[in-house]
């Protein structure tokens, strides 16, 4: 039994990871914005009593992240794993008419908000078992696979993503604990949408393949939802 916080997770991957998570056994954190609006997890927490508390978490503000933090730490000191799901993905950007809001947002939401949680839970993860930090990038955010323009909000602070986890990789390796990023493919759900090729289930049940399998020596380390390494 693993002790996992997983943001994002009221819909799409998010809702899956706490799915699974909880249908194995794990005791689940969950954190969304909107709480009240989280139907899906109200019901599994409802299923799973005791296994799964839900928590608000603004990613963009600091001090919603502080307070989902505080909220942590009065259910419990130690945690295994974070799971950095949370994301956004600004759709229709053309060239020429690219918002600065649109990628400040998406700089927030995909590159800052995961660097100050993971900082403000570090003590917590320092305390688990074997524990990692699990940063759901994008195939999208490597620059050797980048041929052509497209989603530049995103892939671009996705790009930031895969930073800012060998910058943690490496200021956390001497506390023992593992931050590595992961693409889960193209995925259907509501950002990917219906005609993505990967099912969430299919997804998710790579991804956390590929948790309990990391070790101290995958910081650092970028692969696919199969394990497969991708080029930066």
């Amino acid at each position: 039994m693993q002790r996992i916080l997983v943001t994002g997770a009221n819909r799409g991957l998010g809702l899956e990871f706490t799915r699974q998570l909880l249908a194995r056994g794990d005791r689940v954190i969950a954190t969304c914005r909107h709480p009240g609006k989280a139907l899906a997890l109200t019901e599994l927490a409802a299923t799973h009593p005791g296994h799964l508390h839900i928590l608000p978490l603004d990613l963009s503000s600091e001090r919603s992240i502080a307070e989902a933090v505080r909220e942590t730490a009065a259910l419990t000191d130690t945690l295994d794993a974070l799971i950095n799901n949370a994301g956004m993905l600004v759709s229709g950007e053309r060239f020429g008419a690219i918002a600065h809001k649109s990628l400040a947002d998406s700089f927030a939401a995909n590159v800052a908000g995961p660097v100050l949680l993971t900082q403000a839970l570090a003590p917590s993860l320092e305390r688990g078992k074997n524990p990692r930090v699990m940063n759901l990038s994008s195939r999208l955010g490597s620059l050797a696979g980048t041929q052509s323009f497209g989603t530049p909000s995103y892939a671009i602070s996705k790009a930031a993503l895969n930073m800012a986890t060998r910058q943690l990789a490496a200021a956390l390796a001497p506390q023992g604990i593992a931050v590595f990023c992961v693409s889960p493919g193209w995925v259907s759900t509501d950002m990917g949408g219906a005609n993505a090729p990967v099912a969430p289930h299919d997804s998710v049940a790579g991804l956390l393949k590929v948790l309990d399998a990391a070790t101290k020596n995958d910081a650092g380390r970028f692969v696919d939802y199969k394990g497969v390494e991708i080029a930066w």
